[in-house]
């Protein structure tokens, strides 16, 4: 889903931005993420750019997403992503 919003929620570039779920789709049928989460909850998300997007994603697998990373404020305090954002600072 894209999206021209006014930044990205990680990075805050100004560019097109996807969606990401905080708990990602592939774990939305497991049993142990429908017994915790309510619908609404496992739709949650935020607005990334690409770069954001695809660096988590190559970081870090759906499984650790979802039971370690599943707010903005836990991505935003991890080391790897903060060495992407101070990485996608530097770019157009």
């Amino acid at each position: 889903m894209l999206l021209a919003v006014k930044h990205c929620q990680l990075c805050q570039r100004q560019t097109l931005l996807t969606f990401h779920h905080l708990i990602p789709r592939k774990m939305h049928r497991r049993s142990r993420f429908n017994k915790k989460y309510s619908k609404a909850e496992l739709q949650q998300g935020v607005y990334l750019c690409r770069l954001c997007h695809k660096a988590i994603h190559k970081q870090y697998d759906e499984i650790t997403l979802a039971q370690r990373f599943n707010t903005l404020e836990l991505l935003l305090a991890d080391d790897a992503i903060q060495r992407h954002l101070q990485w996608a600072a530097k770019q157009k």
